[in-house]
């Protein structure tokens, strides 16, 4: 099932990535040490009669094994690979991998207290990253994407729709008679905060520093609460 299949009403999706064609590289390369442990196995084997013949029987189905456990190994990394979808919407972070078996999370943006990306030199050349969603539950409610395309950009769309301020329920409550002509006479007030925004931006690039390693967690944590705290 696609993830545009499991939205819920008035939820809409606002940012999606894909596995990295170096996902599957990744994560076959005990498959790949396999596959070429099985070719060298199966080239030692010894041939023959007697206790020569009974050890080389034995090591060719060894070899066999880890050969259809490797290669069995590395389809599925593809699948994986081929199948993965990482959705931001205005309430979730949600992710499909897989088509038999499937591998599904999903973490509400309400519960979420941060979000890490993690790109290396390597990643940051070929456009690929790590993301780990951090939740109020601390370390048993982390969720960890691997290898996923714009992992900065998939971040910053977390990160955005986390600080936007949630649709009030109903609309406001009516003012008391006396008062309408007094409201009247104050202007408006502005809708939006031009300050708030710069709160969000200047939060993004505390992010940027602290998965860059310039600034520590411990720094990121307590300037996060003092533009939160203002917000």
């Amino acid at each position: 099932m696609a993830v545009a299949d499991s939205l819920i009403p008035g939820e809409t999706i606002i940012f999606e990535s894909k596995k990295h064609w170096m996902a599957p590289i990744r994560a076959s390369l005990w498959a790949g040490l396999m596959v070429i442990g099985a070719l060298l196995i199966r080239a030692i084997s010894p041939s023959g009669d007697g206790i020569f013949g009974w050890v080389g029987g034995v090591l060719d189905l060894i070899a066999v094994g880890l050969f259809l456990a490797g290669i069995g190994w590395i389809i599925y990394n593809i699948v994986l690979w081929r199948t993965a979808e990482f959705t931001v919407t205005n309430m979730r972070v949600l992710r499909e991998e897989g088509i038999i078996s499937r591998r599904s999370s999903t973490t509400l943006l309400s519960s979420l207290s941060d979000v890490r990306s993690n790109v290396g030199a390597v990643g940051g050349k070929i456009g690929y990253g790590d993301i780990v969603l951090l939740t109020q539950s601390g370390g048993a409610g982390e969720d960890r994407f691997t290898t996923i395309t714009q992992p900065v950009e998939f971040r910053n769309a977390v990160m955005t729709q986390k600080m936007a301020e949630p649709p009030r329920p109903g609309g406001p409550a009516p003012e008391a008679p006396a008062t309408v002509a007094a409201a009247a006479a104050v202007p408006a007030a502005p809708t939006s905060s031009p300050a708030s925004a710069d709160d969000a931006a200047t939060l993004l690039r505390l992010a940027d520093l602290r998965d860059k390693g310039a600034i520590t967690p411990q720094e990121y944590e307590t300037k996060k609460t003092e533009i939160l705290a203002r917000m």
